[in-house]
């Protein structure tokens, strides 16, 4: 199970998978060219969204597919210090999938 961990520091943003730089995806989409942030609704934290998603995948369609609703629903409420696991970002998307039902 993957673990996406976030940290806003003195030093600035640091985003992690497993403990390891979250890739941006921007050969998936471009968004935002000043990398990621969270905690509102904008570009850079669409781009955390994509960026989260196309590593969840694995699949940059679906990625597509879901990241706008995944930055206003999960990504804009995170707190300065954040960390979901794959199980975590899994029951967000099934949330999202059954809002829209």
């Amino acid at each position: 199970m993957k673990r996406y961990t976030g940290d806003r520091t003195i030093d600035g943003l640091q985003v992690l998978v497993d403990g390891r730089p979250l890739d941006p995806a921007y050969g998936v989409r471009r968004i935002s060219d000043k990398g990621f942030e969270w905690s509102y609704e904008g570009a850079a934290p669409a781009q955390l969204a994509l960026a989260i998603l196309a590593d969840h995948y694995g699949d940059p369609a679906k990625a597509l597919a879901s990241y706008e609703k995944f930055m206003t629903r999960v990504v804009a409420n995170f707190d300065n210090e954040w960390e979901m696991t794959s199980a975590d970002v899994d029951a967000a998307l099934r949330a999202l999938e059954a809002d829209q039902r």
